[in-house]
């Protein structure tokens, strides 16, 4: 059976984290969040890890990889219109995250316990709590 194109789009438009409204960026973010720092779990001790973690294990570029990705939530945090303190308190977050993870060996635990995405989420998701109340959703974790 085919889909047609333009029923696939319109599905698509349908998606919660397309477009660029309040409701959106928060569905992006936390799924880039999710994906970032919790989408797998370590057999044994039940640790989540993301793939954050996983790209820190190769030595610069996999840091310097995640930490492009990272930039991601401080851009969708200037499209909010968030102030430039809350910006630069997650750059500072996605440079410390990057710099110290880049150190061999060492970076590689940093990246475990160090997670600037689940921090820049923190700080994104109290100002559309803010500024678009109706944006919120209740967390069953």
């Amino acid at each position: 059976m085919a889909t047609s194109f333009t029923n696939l789009s319109s599905a698509a438009r349908s998606h919660p984290a397309l477009g660029n409204g309040p409701a959106a960026v928060r569905a992006r973010i936390e799924l880039l969040e999710q994906v970032l720092e919790r989408a797998f779990v370590i057999p044994g001790i039940n640790y989540r890890v993301g793939l954050d973690a996983m790209l820190g294990l190769v030595p610069v570029a996999g840091d310097l990889i995640a930490g492009a990705i990272g930039l991601w939530l401080v851009v969708e945090a200037r499209k909010l219109g968030m102030s430039r303190w809350a910006q630069a308190r997650m750059l500072a977050n996605v440079v410390i995250d990057t710099g110290l993870g880049s150190v061999p060996l060492a970076g590689d635990l940093f990246d475990l316990l160090f997670r600037s995405n689940s921090m820049n989420l923190k700080i994104i998701k109290k100002h559309l709590d803010k500024h678009h109340p109706g944006t919120a959703v209740v967390d069953a974790r």
